[in-house]
């Protein structure tokens, strides 16, 4: 895993202090792939508003990625993440994606851990502070730490989910980020906070 985030990091041209796992590419510097899926002089097949209105009608929940501080970060790291599944049962791994311009990203790489927090119906408030690059996303926020890896639980979520990292993939202009869960718990009930075509929603039986 560290190794991994290492290659991840030396890739993304940015620094690490963690010390890399004995590794036979440890010192290669990886190219970034290219974003592009046309040539310049080919037509883009789909453009990015089509994009979005489509895909925008599938409903998902949401969750918040958390990390603990880490050497000279200021605190914890953490993001309001749309894009989460399950990935697999044996062994026990979930994903997320992240936009390779997150510059929250690289704070969570660095922990090599992070904790999913899986929001309720009346937490859009909560959903939306983590959603603003550049403020304080833990101010007034009661949060503790999670059990196996330390990351911040946040308070009165439903259901979360502690991970180490387990892989990085690319993906176009984001990074699919897999992780081994470690510990997980449901102690909250209600509805889900649901998101759908740019609006909050909940679940209606």
């Amino acid at each position: 895993m560290a190794a991994t985030v290492v290659r991840y990091l030396r890739s993304a041209g940015s620094p690490t202090s963690a010390a890399p796992e004995p590794d036979p590419l440890s010192d290669a510097v990886l190219p970034r792939p290219d974003l592009r899926a046309v040539r310049d002089d080919e037509r883009t097949p789909v453009g990015a508003a089509e994009f979005r209105a489509v895909l925008g009608n599938f409903a998902s929940g949401v969750t918040v990625i958390t990390a603990p501080a880490g050497d000279g970060t200021g605190g914890p790291a953490g993001f309001a993440c749309q894009s989460f599944a399950s990935l697999s049962l044996d062994p026990p791994l979930v994903t997320f994606m992240v936009a390779r311009t997150s510059t929250t990203w690289p704070r969570i790489a660095r922990a090599g851990v992070f904790c999913v927090n899986i929001l309720g119906a009346e937490q859009g408030a909560l959903c939306r502070s983590f959603a603003i690059s550049g403020a304080d996303k833990f101010a007034g926020v009661t949060h503790r730490p999670s059990p196996a890896t330390g990351s911040p639980l946040l308070d009165s979520v439903p259901a979360w989910i502690d991970c180490r990292i387990h892989a990085v993939h690319t993906g176009g202009d984001h990074l699919i980020v897999v992780g081994r869960v470690e510990a997980l718990g449901a102690p909250g009930e209600g509805d889900p906070l649901l998101f759908h075509q740019g609006r909050f929603g909940r679940f209606t039986p």
